[in-house]
C-alpha cells in the first residue's frame, strides 16, 4: 500500500498527518518571513515588493502543485476553485494576523502606497477573471484559452507597475498620525541567524525553507483531498474551502510572523501578491488541462469565489486609505468585516457545491 494513497488510511491517521504537516509549515513559514525581511534590507528592493514577489511566490508553491495535479487529471472545478477560493481564504489570514498587532488595526500601520496599488491591481485581475468566465468562449490555442493568457500577461504587467511604483516615490502620504510615526520608527528588526552571514546564504536558506513548504504543502493538500472524499463533500466545495485552507497555511505562518516583526507592508503585500499569483496561475492550470479552456469547465461557485475576493480586497483597501485605526478588541473593523464576509462565503459555497 503506497504511503501517498491517503484514501487507504483511516480518518484519524490522516488527521494526525495533517497536524504534523501544519506544525512543519508553521515553523518554516516563520523563518521565511525573517529571511525575506533581511533580504529586503540587504538588497534595498523594498519590503512591499519582496512580499509581493519573493515571499508570495514561495508560500504559493503548494497551490501550484495542487492546481497542476488537479488540472492534469481533468478536475477543473478543484483546480480553479482551489485558486479562486483561496483568495478569500488568504485575505482572511490578514484578519488573523491583525490579532498580533497590539496597537490597533493592521491597515493603520502601513504608510506606503505600494500596497494600496497592489490591492487595486488585484481587483482589476479579479474583474477580468469574472469577465473571462462570463464570456464563456473567446477561442483557444492548443486548448489553452486566450483569457487565461491575458490574465497571466496582466499579472506580469502588475508586477512591473508595482516594482516601478515602489522605487519612484511619486506618491507618498505627507500627513501621518503621530502614533503611526512612532510605530514605524520603533518597528523591530529581526536578528540575523548565525548561519546567514551573507546575502547568498540568506537566499540559500530562503530556498531551503521554500522547498520544505512545497513538500509539506502539497502533501497536506493531498491529505485534505483524502479527508474530503472520506467525508463525502464535493470537489468544488473542497477546492474552495478545505484544500484552499490547507494550501494557505504558509501564507498564514509568514503573514503572522511578518506582523510580529513589525513588517506590516510585507504582511499585507504577501497576501495581495499571493492572491494576484492565484489569478496568474489560471494560465498554468489551463496549460495542464487538456480538455479545452479550463474556464469553460467551471461552475457558479468559481464566479462567487472570485466575487468574494473582490469584496474582501475592497474592504482592506478602504481600511488602508481611511486609516482610522478603529478596532474591536484586537481586531480592526476591516478585519472583523472580512471575517464575517469569509464566513458567509463558505456558507454560500456549501449551498452551491
Amino acid at each position: 500500500m503506497p504511503f501517498f494513497q491517503f484514501n487507504a488510511y483511516p480518518i484519524w491517521f490522516n488527521l494526525g498527518i495533517f497536524a504534523v504537516l501544519v506544525v512543519i509549515i508553521w515553523f518554516a513559514g516563520a523563518r521565511l518571513s525573517a529571511y525575506a525581511d533581511l533580504i529586503a534590507d540587504r538588497t534595498g528592493v523594498g519590503k512591499a515588493f519582496i512580499g509581493l514577489v519573493l515571499l508570495a511566490g514561495a508560500t504559493s508553491l503548494p497551490e501550484i502543485g495542487t492546481t497542476v495535479s488537479a488540472s492534469w487529471v481533468g478536475n477543473a472545478p478543484l483546480a480553479v476553485n482551489n485558486l479562486l477560493g483561496g483568495i478569500a481564504m488568504q485575505t482572511a489570514v490578514l484578519a488573523i494576523a491583525d490579532c498580533f498587532v497590539a496597537r490597533g488595526a493592521l491597515t493603520f500601520f502601513n504608510p506606503g502606497p505600494a500596497v494600496i496599488l497592489a490591492g487595486a491591481l488585484l481587483i482589476l485581475l479579479l474583474g477580468l477573471t469574472l469577465a473571462a468566465i462570463a464570456s464563456n468562449s473567446m477561442g483557444s490555442l492548443f486548448s489553452v484559452g486566450w483569457w487565461t493568457v491575458l490574465l497571466f500577461a496582466m499579472y506580469l504587467v502588475s508586477l512591473y507597475l508595482l516594482k516601478d511604483s515602489e522605487g519612484r516615490g511619486s506618491w507618498r502620504p505627507v500627513e501621518l498620525p503621530q502614533a503611526l510615526k512612532e510605530a514605524v520608527a520603533s518597528s523591530p528588526s529581526p536578528s540575523i541567524p548565525s548561519a546567514a552571514k551573507s546575502t547568498t546564504q540568506l537566499f540559500g536558506l530562503f530556498a531551503a525553507g521554500g522547498t520544505v513548504i512545497l513538500i509539506a504543502g502539497v502533501t497536506v493538500a493531498q491529505v485534505s483531498d483524502a479527508l474530503a472524499q472520506q467525508t463525502g463533500l464535493g470537489a468544488s466545495f473542497v477546492g474552495a474551502t478545505l484544500v484552499a485552507m490547507s494550501t494557505s497555511l504558509p501564507e498564514l505562518s509568514t503573514t503572522i510572523a511578518a506582523a510580529r516583526l513589525g513588517a506590516y507592508s510585507m504582511a499585507i503585500s504577501n497576501i495581495f501578491g499571493s492572491n494576484a499569483l492565484m489569478v496568474g496561475l489560471l494560465f498554468v492550470s489551463d496549460v495542464f488541462y487538456r480538455e479545452g479552456p479550463i474556464l469553460e469547465a467551471v461552475d457558479p461557485s468559481a464566479i462567487f469565489a472570485a466575487a468574494s475576493g473582490v469584496v474582501v480586497t475592497s474592504v482592506y483597501l478602504i481600511g488602508l486609505i481611511e486609516r482610522r485605526n478603529q478596532a474591536v478588541g484586537r481586531l480592526g473593523l476591516d478585519s472583523l468585516t472580512v471575517l464575517f464576509v469569509y464566513a458567509g462565503t463558505v456558507l454560500v459555497l456549501y449551498t452551491l457545491r
